[in-house]
């Protein structure tokens, strides 16, 4: 497997995480905005960062609020590919829109959807189109995959991530409906069952696979029995994640991907 993590998941300035996420054995990660933001590096010196530490980017995230909205958003797509390409990254994060005067009209999301898959297969970069658990119109893995099927482009696909799939009490039952190739990332969180809004429940407890309630391992084998084999990525949000040291977080998170794999054969 390629073990990946997502920088959100670390705490610490984004050399500090990159060090400890290279330190733990990990592949690859998942470049939140926000830290690349905040290191004040230029795209070209965060590659170099990154390449250093024997590591790659594999996926960067969010690109929120996007079809739907009003303005022009093609503008500010562009801005987001180009600094995709400085940093060497061939895969975006597009999460569903969640602002509340987003449209609501599927085929404009479409629309929307098409004109930006078109722009990302000019830069030579695949968009993962992604149901937050809270977006305003999709909100479940299955509309997401409606769109992207409707789209039918080669630089656009989906991302699953178990989070949002499994706090809706959704499954992968019908994952037989995507072609594999068209799953362009995987993203795993583990949560303690909570009565909480999900964007909550999201933001504050998410754990390690292995940690809370949910069941990984069959969310993991149907993933490996349909075919996929991209990245496993960890992406955590927790507060408690920012307490231990960096390093113990970076090598807890990889033993419970060791552990997650593991059980695929049992």
């Amino acid at each position: 497997m390629q073990r990946c993590i997502a920088t959100v998941s670390v705490s610490g300035t984004l050399e500090q995480k990159l060090d400890a996420i290279a330190a733990a054995g990990f592949d690859s990660i998942e470049l939140f905005e926000e830290d690349l933001s905040h290191s004040k590096r230029s795209a070209s010196e965060v590659r170099k960062m990154v390449e250093t530490r024997g590591l790659r980017i594999d996926l960067l995230q969010p690109f929120r609020d996007f079809e739907g909205e009003t303005g022009d958003q093609l503008a500010r797509a562009r801005q987001q590919l180009a600094l995709m390409n400085e940093l060497g990254c061939k895969k975006l994060l597009l999460c569903s829109n969640a602002s509340n005067g987003c449209s609501s009209d599927a085929q404009r999301q479409i629309d929307d959807l098409h004109a930006l898959a078109e722009l990302a297969g000019s830069f030579q970069v695949e968009v993962g189109y992604e149901a937050l658990a809270w977006g305003k119109h999709v909100n479940r893995w299955e509309q997401a995959w409606q769109r992207v099927a409707a789209v039918n482009h080669p630089s656009l696909g989906i991302v699953l991530d178990s989070f949002h799939i499994l706090s809706r009490g959704d499954t992968l039952n019908q994952l037989d409906r995507v072609p594999p190739e068209k799953i362009t990332f995987v993203q795993f969180a583990d949560a303690p069952q909570l009565n909480l809004d999900v964007l909550t429940w999201s933001r504050h407890y998410r754990c390690f696979p292995g940690q809370g309630d949910f069941d990984l391992t069959r969310f993991a084998r149907q993933l490996h029995q349909h075919g996929y084999r991209g990245p496993w990525s960890l992406e955590i949000f927790n507060e408690q994640l920012a307490t231990p040291p960096r390093h113990s977080t970076a090598a807890e998170g990889y033993r419970s991907l060791l552990t997650l794999e593991k059980s695929l054969s049992e």
